[in-house]
């Protein structure tokens, strides 16, 4: 178990301490929502959770079958709606590979990606597309 102490700062600002680590982080709603957009909002670490998560998981796959990864990318594009109620709508991810591999390499990778745990808790409600590209 991880426990993350979160404190609301005013001011539309919370700050988050990660237990283990200690580690902080600070969130400010964005301005179309009445914030100062001045760091991530909470639904840009989903995004951002989203992005980590998957290049982990090929991570994990790559270290294990000593590929080189280093460099990989994901570009995470978070779209909001308002109907019926404020949620992340969609978020868009391209994961972009600096590496080598033939394509039964590349269909490990793209499986791993899409194990990862925070893709498998985002609602189905939420549309996740998520696209690969290999470079080399």
């Amino acid at each position: 178990m991880v426990q993350v102490d979160v404190t609301y700062e005013g001011g539309l600002r919370a700050r988050a301490v990660h237990g283990p680590s200690g580690c902080e982080l600070v969130t400010d709603a964005p301005v179309d929502n009445h914030g100062k957009g001045e760091s991530f909002s909470p639904t840009d670490l989903v995004a951002s959770a989203l992005g980590a998560c998957m290049l982990t998981l090929v991570g994990i796959v790559s270290e294990r079958h000593g590929w080189s990864v280093e460099g990989a990318k994901a570009r995470v594009s978070k779209e909001m709606v308002a109907d019926p109620i404020r949620r992340i709508g969609r978020l868009e991810v391209v994961i972009s590979l600096p590496c080598e591999l033939g394509e039964k390499e590349r269909e490990l990778l793209r499986k791993a990606a899409l194990t990862c745990p925070v893709h498998k808790s985002l609602s189905a409600e939420m549309d996740i597309p998520v696209s690969f590209e290999f470079e080399g």
